[in-house]
């Protein structure tokens, strides 16, 4: 078969590209490389079934150009953690919404399935645990550019729904809840990859505010065979899943397991709720999602643990075998 990958060279992108490639099938990546890196496609760089573009999801025609022909589309393309999304909201905002809606149209001109990646920072602050995609959301204010990437998700979400129902568009939409692994980069905010490295580094870990937020990981594999099996089954078009896992954790357990695997003397460090407020903007407190849906649908659970994450993204952050 052959697939389109916006956001290709991105952390899930590439490692969804590699997967396609190993199951014998084509892939076409489209990334302009604001937040994915050529280096995660180094390994399939100049695989025969493999082809890249830089580019953005904002140029409608090249869009178009590379969906047609496709079978099916995976669209990962999007503003890519925290600290982007605070330091450019309205572009954020922008990519993010308007981005969607042409790769949505050329999904629909070429009647290709789609699915539409999206992120549990939808569910905003709500408290109705553990989500459930029907759930009401509830977010901060709007004062808080951080939850302008929840609402431009919100509206991703709406725009894939809004062209299965008038246009008939075969559609599937993830949420995801904190997909880690190895090869996911420290440099946007997520939590694994920058505890990691400052432990191997002997710096101090930063956890923000009292350290009790609680999480879920899910491996990245574990996430790529999910959203694969999701848009090959048709029962599945037209819905919105959760992809996660419902292992709950804290940041301070989180920040001692990584202590401990690395071996590290590093002093975890407590940043004040002013000075997040600056870098995070707010924060949901726990995000456990509810996944019995996609259980019920393609029978996916996750295989690993965090046990098993921490140390895959070890293993490759220090060359070693995992």
């Amino acid at each position: 078969m052959n697939y389109f990958i916006t956001g290709g060279a991105g952390f899930i992108g590439s490692h969804l590209a590699r997967k396609l490639l190993r199951d014998g099938n084509t892939v076409q990546v489209l990334d302009n490389l604001s937040t994915g890196s050529l280096k995660n496609n180094d390994d399939i760089k100049n695989h025969k079934r493999f082809s890249f573009k830089k580019g953005t999801i904002m140029n409608r025609a090249l869009v178009h150009k590379m969906a047609r022909g496709a079978d099916q589309i995976f669209h990962l393309a999007a503003a890519v953690g925290v600290k982007v999304v605070m330091r450019k909201p309205l572009e954020s905002f922008v990519n993010n919404t308007d981005g969607t809606k042409n790769v949505l149209d050329a999904a629909c001109s070429f009647k290709i399935p789609v699915l539409t990646a999206s992120t549990s920072e939808v569910y905003g602050k709500s408290q109705d645990l553990p989500y459930k995609e029907e759930a009401d959301k509830l977010y901060g204010s709007f004062y808080n550019a951080r939850w302008g990437y929840a609402l431009s998700k919100a509206v991703d979400e709406f725009l894939t729904i809004c062209y299965v129902r008038e246009k008939g568009l075969k559609a599937v939409i993830a949420r995801f809840f904190n997909t880690a692994g190895p090869g996911q980069s420290n440099q946007y905010g997520m939590v694994i990859p920058t505890f990691m490295k400052c432990a191997l580094n002997g710096a101090p870990i930063p956890v923000h505010g009292d350290g009790n937020q609680v999480r879920c990981f899910t491996h990245v594999d574990d996430v790529v065979q999910a959203i694969i099996k999701l848009l090959a089954t048709p029962k599945a078009h037209g819905e919105i899943f959760n992809v996660g896992s419902m292992d709950a954790i804290t940041v301070n357990v989180l920040a001692e397991k990584i202590k401990k695997i690395t071996d590290s003397p590093s002093k975890i460090t407590h940043i004040s709720k002013d000075v997040m407020m600056k870098e995070t903007g707010d924060e949901m407190k726990v995000r456990i999602p509810d996944n019995s849906k996609i259980f019920r649908t393609i029978g996916w659970r996750p295989t690993m643990n965090i046990d098993e994450i921490l140390a895959s993204t070890l293993a490759l952050m220090t060359g070693q075998k995992s």
